[in-house]
């Protein structure tokens, strides 16, 4: 086995590379092999994966990872301990071992062409930076390391090489090496001696003035002693001097002293200048929203690069959103012309002309032109410099995608850090002492400069402030707050307004009503009333001018102040007109949802919701995923029911949540639906529409009863009956019926369970005799109550008869339902292993297939029981951690405490009585004061435990508390627990 980590992440067996595809188990393994023979904490590997935001099942997936990862190589490579996990390894098996291994004795050795070798034998091993690839933060700094060990090797190699005499390639190979590690002193040196003894004295000594420029651009230094040998040494052999340079023509604005932000812009941009152009100027386009710094970024950018471009730096505001007309490229070339020192009776009047004269001018020149706030690329085309050798800085607020062989730069609003520090050194100390404070306002400024600048001006002319007083002056809508005399944020934005097409005004007002952060075409289609078409045409305008912003395709989003700003403009349409477009939006939604459930629940939702003709089915035929559509638009579903009272349309606040809850329930986002049908109700009850309190009743149970609140949610669907009885709905009856059945399960109610199958089979009437999802519920209550109390062969005839129903019926969860419950049946009768298990494979397809959470999880669970049974412990506890694992994430304590008491089973049958003890007590903890089935069994294992440590007298009273549970809930796991109290043992 052979680990490989310089360069991408490898892993060779026998000739065969293993490929690590899942993105945490290749951090993980990359930070076992980046410490050989060493305990890596899982603190530390949970940081790694995570970057330290772990959620709060870190360390059960953690375990899932190194799981997988012992699938996959060989066994006993991984190690665990107490303290975390380690990898083992030969001395050859990791490629940088070897590496350090022959760097050790290339330093050791005397001989010059014996450490040659062995250096050049360690630097063959590297196939590119350490990790490339992997962003971990974690990683990054380890593998940092390693590429700087690779460096100082090369400079050793080299420094050999020099002192062998062989230069014939060495040129060639250094020139690589430098644009690899182009501030590393030492390695530059060196390059410039190997040119030197090739002849190539010019070409060393602009090698150093490259280097010095680099520098002073990257780090604000001048050349160390390193550097500054190597030229004199050249200088030495009568190299011609450097040229002198002319005094520099400069032009540009103050640049602000409080820079702060846009790094990774900053970095590209010094990038792209330091790259060059071969054949004629460099060019940086940098557009972004109002406010955004561009102008400020461009200046610092020129400022940096004014040593490489030392003839001139030039600027000028072409006002192309601004309160005045755009400047026409004629007079923005007299104002160049005139920056360069041409007398005005020398320029031109005609354009052509003044334009051959401003390339003229520039031709030879080193300079950097800063084109600033530029309003379209046909103004621009006369402008931009023409002649190699010189820097062009273009700003806009607009995309100019008409404008070729240019380096594009968009700005995003600043980070968090980075708008913070903004604003201290706007501030000062103040933002120190109160850092949430400053971090909320930031956020209340979008991140945006501009508007950090405006609220920091008010707060540091206000000495007696605090940072929590500017706070409560931005309040929930900080735009009318940020101003400072003139300047305000809402007129820089009016700027870039103005200048749309009346349609793009509309459409951008219109969006200060759209309730959710984020929309898609067809949601704005619905909003302004425009065919799909006209609304993609008019938000991709609105991308180009930077009025929003498309982080996804098709999907976009306004920055937090022109949704302030946009929603202030809306207000100017008439109220009948706002109401009618958030109408016209909630429809679609509406239907859109009630599309993504399966064709299986159509019958219950046409029933529980009629939902006539949409509004708009154009955009229906459009939706070509329904699912994917509502997971997009989940976030925004409480927006959706304040929109719909802000519309007086309050049906909405109940018939929205009831169109998604299939959606929501299955992928266990339960205390979604809580919050959206309590909503719901008390909606229905202040309309007095029984039909729509049932309704909401009925499926707000579902989430109090997945939430641990039977009592609840048994009154709820009480309640359900009770009404669709009083409307003569005999389905709905039936439906809220079944649902009972779930909670008497919770509540270990099996006989009760079946009793109520059994009325609900006299019940039937004719008006819903083919109400098939209700009979398919009632097999289904009939089966689990049989299969809880031991009745297996009836709970097997039954569960078949469901099964060809879910299929008939096209229900997915239905057949993983019954593939479940089948396969516990059969495991519980002795049945073939290879049968449950392909059962339980089945399921677990299709509950994955679904997104259905909990099924998921107790497919896992049951594997988990299969393994065990087969004397598998680390396969059966790994799969019952990932069940918890989902469990806990969705916050099903019942199905938690059944998996808890699963480990305390399978970790005391491997002699850990401690873990089984402790998995035991937590499910205890989960099963304080309800689920009685699952109390039970972690009483029943609890005893064990104390059995097996030598504690009979505590084992018995623990026992004897569990049989009278078993006993009172009928089921069959009584008898093991008589039996072990008879005889006193486990």
């Amino acid at each position: 086995m052979r680990f490989g980590i310089l360069g991408a992440l490898r892993v060779i067996d026998g000739g065969r590379e293993i490929a690590i595809t899942a993105g945490r188990d290749r951090v993980v393994l990359a930070m076992l092999l980046l410490h050989p023979g060493e305990i890596v904490g899982a603190d530390i590997l949970v940081d790694a994966v995570w970057d330290e935001a772990p959620p709060v099942t870190a360390r059960g997936q953690l375990q899932t990872c190194v799981s997988r990862l012992r699938r996959m190589l060989p066994a006993g490579v991984i190690l665990t301990d107490p303290a975390g996990y380690g990898i083992r390894l030969d001395d050859d098996d990791l490629d940088a071992v070897v590496f350090t291994r022959l760097v050790g004795q290339a330093r050791r050795v005397a001989e010059a062409e014996t450490a040659r070798k062995s250096l050049r034998e360690a630097l063959a091993l590297w196939r590119g930076p350490a990790l490339v690839g992997l962003d971990s933060r974690a990683v990054r700094q380890r593998a940092a390391v390693l590429d700087e060990r690779y460096a100082v090797a090369v400079e050793d190699w080299a420094d050999l090489e020099l002192g062998g005499g062989d230069d014939r390639n060495l040129v060639a190979e250094l020139t690589g090496l430098v644009e690899r590690f182009p501030l590393r002193e030492r390695l530059r040196a060196q390059l410039m001696l190997s040119l030197e003894r090739a002849g190539r004295q010019a070409e060393a000594l602009a090698e150093f003035r490259r280097a010095r420029d680099l520098l002073q651009m990257e780090l604000g230094v001048d050349p160390g002693p390193a550097l500054r040998e190597a030229h004199r040494r050249i200088l030495a052999g009568d190299a011609p001097p450097e040229p002198a340079v002319a005094a520099a023509i400069r032009c540009l604005p103050r640049a602000v002293g409080d820079f702060t932000g846009h790094d990774g812009a900053v970095r590209r941009l010094i990038a792209a200048v330091g790259a060059g152009a071969a054949d004629g100027p460099t060019v940086l386009v940098i557009d972004g929203m109002a406010g955004s710094g561009k102008t400020t970024l461009a200046v610092h950018v020129a400022n940096r690069s004014a040593e490489r471009h030392p003839d001139a730096q030039l600027f000028v505001d072409l006002q192309g959103h601004s309160e005045n007309e755009p400047i026409q490229p004629a007079a923005a070339l007299l104002t160049l012309l005139r920056q360069l020192g041409v007398a005005a009776d020398r320029i031109p009047a005609d354009l052509i002309e003044r334009a051959d004269l401003w390339h003229q001018q520039l031709s030879g020149l080193r300079a950097v032109v800063v084109l600033d706030n530029a309003a379209s690329s046909a103004q621009l085309a006369r402008l931009i410099p023409t002649s190699p050798g010189s820097l062009c800085l273009v700003t806009s607020r607009r995309r100019l995608v008409g404008l070729d062989g240019v380096h594009p730069e968009s700005l995003p609003v600043l980070d968090e850090p980075a708008a913070v520090a903004l604003l201290a050194k706007i501030v000062g100390d103040r933002v120190a002492a109160e850092p949430g404070a400053a971090l909320e306002v930031v956020r209340r400024c979008g991140r945006l400069p501009l508007a950090i600048r405006l609220a920091g001006s008010r707060l540091a002319h206000r000495p007696r402030w605090r940072v929590a007083d500017l706070l409560r002056r931005l309040g929930e809508s900080a735009l009318p707050e940020l101003a400072a005399e003139d300047r305000t944020v809402a007129s820089a934005f009016t700027l870039s307004y103005v200048q749309l097409a009346e349609r793009e005004q509309r459409v951008f007002r219109l969006l200060g009503l759209h309730p959710g952060e984020r929309f898609e075409p067809l949601a704005v289609a619905a909003l302004t009333g425009l065919p799909l078409d006209d609304a993609r045409d008019v938000l991709d305008g609105l991308v180009d001018v930077n009025l929003i912003e498309e982080p996804e395709p098709e999907l976009y989003r306004l920055h937090d102040l022109l949704r302030q700003y946009a929603a202030a403009l809306a207000g100017e349409f008439p109220a009948g007109d706002r109401a009618a477009a958030v109408a016209g939006l909630l429809d679609f939604q509406l239907h859109a949802i009630a599309a993504s459930n399966p064709s299986s629940r159509r019958e219950h939702l046409d029933r529980d919701l009629p939902l006539g003709r949409p509004d708009r089915p154009d955009l229906l035929a459009a939706l070509a995923d329904p699912g994917r559509h509502l997971e997009r638009e989940r976030p925004y579903l409480p927006a959706f029911v304040d929109a719909a009272f802000a519309a007086d349309r309050p049906d909405f606040a109940w018939r929205i949540p009831r169109a998604a809850w299939w959606h929501l329930y299955t992928r266990g986002y339960v205390n979604e639906i809580d919050r959206l049908l309590r909503l719901g109700l008390e909606t229905a009850r202040n309309a007095g529409d029984q039909a729509a309190v049932a309704t909401a009743a009925n499926y707000l149970a579902s989430s109090a009863y997945r939430l641990g609140r039977e009592d609840e949610a048994r009154a709820l669907l009480e309640e359900a009956v009770r009404l669709r009885r009083d409307l003569g709905d005999h389905s709905g009856v039936s439906t809220a019926m079944n649902n009972l059945g779930a909670i008497y399960e919770t509540e270990g109610r099996f006989v009760e369970m079946v009793e109520l199958a059994a009325a609900q089979w006299a019940l039937q009437s004719a008006s819903f005799r083919n109400d098939r999802l209700n009979i398919a519920f009632r097999y289904n209550c009939d089966g689990v109550g049989n299969m809880r109390l031991g009745r297996l062969e009836r709970a097997q005839q039954v569960f078949r008869i469901r099964l060809q129903m879910a299929i008939e019926m096209r229900e997915t969860v239905g057949v993983a339902n019954v593939f479940l419950h089948l396969a516990v049946v059969k495991r519980k009768l002795g049945g073939s292993v290879d049968i449950v298990r392909r059962m339980l494979a089945a399921a677990l397809r299709l509950y994955r297939a679904e997104g259905h959470a909990v099924g998921e999880s107790e497919v896992l669970a049951e594997l988990a029981l299969l393994c065990h049974a087969e004397g598998r412990p680390a396969a059966a506890l790994d799969l019952l951690r990932q069940a918890t694992s989902i469990v806990e994430r969705i916050e099903n304590r019942r199905y938690e405490a059944q998996y808890r008491s699963y480990q305390g089973r399978v970790l005391l049958a491997s002699g850990e009585i401690t873990g089984a003890g402790e998995s035991y007590d937590h499910a205890l903890r989960l099963t304080a004061v309800r689920y009685p089935y699952e109390r039970a069994t972690a009483l029943a294992g609890k005893g064990s435990v104390r059995a097996a440590a030598g504690d009979p007298a505590s084992a018995r009273q623990l026992w004897a508390q569990a049989l009278e549970l078993f006993t009172r809930m009928g089921v069959p796991e009584r008898l093991d627990v008589e039996r072990r109290l008879e005889a006193g043992v486990t």
